[in-house]
């Protein structure tokens, strides 16, 4: 934390003195003969007040949403408060400066305000929308500060790096800073990778179409496709890329007018996009390599068929 941040607090607080001194002129008398003064010193020195004391009260919510939290989910609806108190604050700051200023009761002019509900609603409707839609992606654990989202709709592919009443900050493979509401994430969709990062490894799978006619028994009774998917099983297993804790499958699908389709699924252990895609390639060479060595044929179409 720097010196500025470090010592704020210390700073509101002793702005409070020349309204202290204000103050005390004020009941010493010494004004009493120039009423017009008196008066104006009375109500500059309440607006000062409310003024100070309302920085002093933001200025310890600020500091509660720096101190470290359990989680990520605690440290949002830890701001998400405090922007609610901030606004709420705010509000309340304005209304006494005002009433102050035209030397009336606060209270009559909180009361005069529910005609005026529908106006502010709409002034901050963002901010509600916000606040609510903010609540329910860290009550729901759709979204934490360090997660990793994909929003087609925005085109952004990141890092959440912060998440406030408003605004989601992303920060983007290539380090720009990319921001969406929340209100855009909860009425939309987005993928969250968290799924993924909190395995060993990413999901990867595979089709290839086969050839039916190249699907024979072999002398020893057993099917060369049979041979082939527990040979592609036992090999996924021995490598190194491949997460063998997870699930290794290779089975076929419903057959279709352009041949069998034989599905391959298997976990890699590495996530990152390109070394993900270029493990991969090189798994499926083999596996198309291969089928020649068990008598399949990849299904084509010809232009004489």
């Amino acid at each position: 934390m720097n010196t500025t941040k470090k010592y704020l607090l210390l700073t509101l607080l002793c702005v409070v003195a020349p309204a202290v001194a204000a103050w005390w002129l004020l009941h010493s008398g010494v004004l009493s003969g120039y009423p017009t003064v008196y008066e104006a010193v009375r109500r500059l020195t309440g607006v000062y007040v409310t003024v100070v004391v309302t920085r002093l009260i933001i200025g310890f919510a600020t500091a509660i949403t720096r101190v470290p939290k359990r989680s990520a989910a605690h440290q949002q609806y830890v701001n998400s408060f405090v922007g609610v108190l901030k606004i709420i604050l705010i509000f309340i700051a304005v209304i006494v400066v005002v009433a102050i200023a035209l030397d009336k009761d606060p209270s009559t002019l909180f009361a005069g305000l529910g005609a005026a509900s529908a106006i502010l609603m709409l002034a901050f409707q963002d901010t509600i929308k916000g606040l609510v839609a903010g609540i329910r992606l860290t009550s729901n654990s759709m979204l934490e500060v360090g997660n990793r989202i994909t929003v087609p709709a925005a085109g952004i592919d990141g890092f959440v790096e912060e998440i406030s009443l408003t605004v989601v900050k992303v920060r983007s493979l290539d380090n720009t800073i990319l921001t969406i509401s929340p209100q855009a994430l909860v009425d939309g969709t987005f993928q969250n990778w968290k799924g993924m990062e909190e395995r060993t490894g990413r999901k990867a799978v595979r089709r290839i179409y086969l050839d039916t006619r190249s699907i024979l028994i072999g002398d020893d009774g057993t099917v060369n496709l049979t041979r082939f998917r527990q040979h592609m099983e036992q090999w996924l297993a021995r490598q190194e890329a491949v997460a063998s804790d997870q699930l290794i499958l290779v089975h076929q699908l419903d057959a279709t007018p352009t041949g069998l389709p034989v599905e391959f699924v298997f976990w890699l252990k590495e996530q990152n996009g390109a070394p993900f895609e270029r493990q991969l390639s090189t798994i499926m060479e083999y596996v198309y390599a291969q089928t020649n060595a068990f008598g399949l044929r990849i299904y084509q179409q010809f232009p004489d068929q």
